[in-house]
């Protein structure tokens, strides 16, 4: 077991966790909705993966005890990937990225790109809680451990 017991406000502590996907789905899909998003969420590895994607975060309060998440928030490692490979949906973040909302049940953000608030990149503001700004951790998944 790689990933740690939460914080006494639910969330991980903070830094970033390596875990296999074994271990994230057995942690975080212990209901039907959770098993929902973990199917989105890998169907969208995948997708990164074939791009040459080696590590995607997962964040939001899918990576919470929150009950019943109503997404999970991820950025991807740029390093790496071929855009014209790169699954187009993942270059749309109109709308407040529906198409990504309906076909993953999540969104995906390039963990370098700054946020547009707070001009950090994706990847250090997935590691602040947006409601208190106390820094929290964040899992990190290495794309080349995805079997099958």
């Amino acid at each position: 077991v790689m990933l740690p017991t939460f914080a006494r406000n639910g969330n991980l502590p903070p830094g970033i966790h390596w875990a296999p996907w074994e271990e994230l789905a057995d942690r975080f899909g212990w209901s039907p909705h959770r098993r929902k998003l973990l199917k989105g969420l890998r169907r969208a590895l995948r997708l990164l993966h074939e791009a040459g994607c080696t590590v995607v975060y997962v964040d939001g309060s899918f990576v919470t005890t929150k009950e019943k998440p109503e997404d999970f928030d991820a950025c991807w490692d740029v390093k790496g990937v071929d855009p014209d490979r790169l699954a187009p949906i993942f270059f749309d973040l109109s709308n407040s990225r529906a198409r990504q909302q309906t076909r993953f049940g999540g969104e995906f953000f390039p963990a370098q790109l700054p946020e547009g608030v707070t001009g950090r990149t994706f990847l250090a503001f997935f590691q602040t809680d947006r409601r208190t700004g106390r820094r929290k951790g964040i899992v990190a998944i290495r794309l080349q451990e995805l079997d099958g």
